[in-house]
């Protein structure tokens, strides 16, 4: 099981071609070992929107109410600036260990610069022992979902940016447009020994539904159940999993259902990802809808009477090792929404948000790796409203 997010996000940053450690600030710390880990991620983000009318539900940006089509920002990407604490240790024949996270923002769109404060994405404790598994307990990235966001390049960037504002928030990536957001989640999970390159991970979550207090809807009743199977080989992986919730966030109640399937492998200096997924109720963005998830949003997975969406999407993605070392990429996404049984087919809903990304990721020092992103977002609505946004994003990201 992965232990740590930080230690997924260096092996993400290494099959992309930015180099970064394995490990972070090792301590002994008697009994334990104590691993100071993190980045910092600053990126200068430039927008440009011709459009006035935003599709419902769509991530593409649109002029402000002033009529300004241009916008810049300094910001983080997809990642937040991060530092975390990892303690192991060898105890009673099992592996035991603990991780505690802060993410900080780099910029705020106060006029102070001081009105965010950090997010806390991680604290949770593990162990286990190779001959049997082991079992995670607390906060940490979900498993479905979890290795799309992973393997895209965007990961070192910024994608999709969801705010042209400089703030304590990430930009979205690939969030939206090729895959649902994992999202941070209070789980059990139990992960099997490694077959061979073959495991598998179930665990039960905390549902993250926002309570809707107009309808006294206060209690979730279940918890979520995500699961996947993953066999890593030689040069590269493959992995499926799957989700299922029930929605009581709302006036209604509906089941939330989905799976993924999707690979990433190397051939020499070529990486190459593709990824799929499709389910009911789940939305286009999070699971229920970037947009609070209500039933009825232009996002959302049903309808107001409580009816499931159809949703489905994925991601392409090609990168290429340069002699400089320098990686290039190209990763193109969509995901789609359908209207419910009880809408028009002209509804004023999300039908899709695709985005096309150009990135250029150099390693300045085995640490500090430069980065260069076109991206460009379109979103249309079931209605006909269509809106798209392009963007430039230049900056670096330092791993420790």
């Amino acid at each position: 099981m992965n232990t740590k997010i930080t230690k997924a996000v260096a092996a993400a940053a290494l099959a992309i071609g930015a180099t970064s450690a394995n490990a972070g600030i090792i301590i002994p710390a008697g009994e334990w070992t104590l691993d100071v880990n993190g980045n910092v991620n600053v990126y200068a983000t430039m927008t440009k929107t011709d459009d006035t009318t935003s599709a419902s539900g769509g991530i593409a940006q649109v002029k402000d109410g002033q009529g300004n089509d241009d916008a810049v920002s300094i910001n983080t990407g997809l990642l937040p600036a991060w530092l975390g604490f990892t303690g192991t240790t060898r105890q009673n024949d099992l592996d035991v260990s603990f991780t505690i996270s802060m993410q900080p923002n780099v910029s705020d769109n106060a006029v102070t610069g001081d009105a965010k404060v950090p997010l806390f994405r991680q604290a949770f404790l593990s162990f286990g022992d190779k001959s049997w598994g082991s079992v995670k307990m607390g906060k940490d990235l979900g498993i479905f979902g979890g290795n799309a966001i992973l393997n895209d390049m965007t990961l070192l960037g910024v994608g999709g940016l969801g705010s042209v504002k400089s703030g304590n928030s990430t930009s979205l990536g690939g969030i939206g447009t090729g895959y649902i957001y994992p999202a941070w989640k209070g789980q059990i999970a139990y992960t099997t020994p490694n077959f061979n390159g073959l495991t598998a991970t179930i665990a039960i979550t905390n549902p993250n539904q926002a309570q809707d207090t107009a309808v006294s809807t206060t209690f979730q009743d279940r918890y979520g159940v995500e699961a996947q199977v993953e066999y890593a080989f030689s040069n590269g992986k493959a992995w499926v999993s799957g989700v299922s919730y029930e929605k009581q966030a709302d006036a209604v109640t509906y089941d939330q259902t989905a799976i993924d399937i999707g690979a990433a492998v190397n051939f020499g200096n070529v990486g190459l990802v593709a990824y799929y997924y499709t389910g009911e109720g789940i939305g286009s963005t999070t699971l229920g809808g970037f947009f609070g998830g209500a039933a009825g949003g232009v996002d959302a997975g049903a309808s107001t009477n409580g009816n499931e969406r159809d949703s489905d999407g994925g991601y392409l993605q090609a990168t290429y090792v340069i002699p400089t070392g320098t990686k290039l990429g190209v990763a193109v996404g969509v995901s789609k929404l359908d209207v419910a049984s009880d809408e028009a087919t002209t509804a004023a809903v999300l039908d899709e948000n695709k985005r096309w990304t150009v990135g250029a990721y150099h390693p300045l020092t085995k640490h500090l790796n430069l980065v260069a992103e076109y991206n460009s977002i379109d979103s249309e609505s079931h209605n006909g409203v269509e809106s798209d946004s392009d963007s430039i994003s230049l900056g670096a990201i330092l791993f420790f």
